[in-house]
């Protein structure tokens, strides 16, 4: 099979556009299986070995800032490491899937266990790995978007 890339500025930016042959239909549901798991695992840092590891999506349960790096937490309490800032990372981890919840932290959705009102109008989240984290008051309205 040949690939043929091709740019069209008028796609959003999540978007690719695949263009086959008519004859190849039975070849769609194959190929897009593929792109799906290929696109649902993101390559974290293992400090330890200073590997890339390969980890699902829904693994993870939160990011949180850590200078030009962002330190991830995934729900069975391992800790990686993801070489771009928390502002380029949010791109990737968008809702409805994860949530930012304060400037230094983004968490899994499918992974709040529970939250509750907190001190200085702020909401307090508990996520299943028993970790805690605050949602501050600027992202408390996109927090309770996330829950309609």
């Amino acid at each position: 099979m040949k690939i043929v890339f091709e740019a069209d500025a008028a796609l959003d930016r999540r978007t690719a556009k695949i263009l086959t042959h008519p004859e190849e239909r039975e070849r769609w549901q194959p190929m897009r299986e593929a792109i799906k798991r290929a696109e649902d695992r993101v390559g974290l840092i293992d400090a330890r070995s200073d590997r890339i590891v390969r980890v699902p999506l829904e693994a993870i349960a939160a990011l949180e800032s850590e200078d030009r790096m962002c330190g991830v937490t995934l729900i069975t309490g391992e800790r990686y490491l993801l070489n771009k800032r928390l502002k380029l990372a949010e791109e990737q981890f968008a809702p409805p899937h994860f949530i930012r919840i304060n400037n230094r932290t983004i968490v899994g959705a499918e992974h709040i266990r529970e939250f509750s009102s907190a001190d200085h109008a702020r909401i307090q989240v508990i996520l299943t790995n028993s970790s805690k984290h605050m949602v501050s008051r600027y992202y408390i309205q996109q927090f309770r978007r996330g829950f309609k």
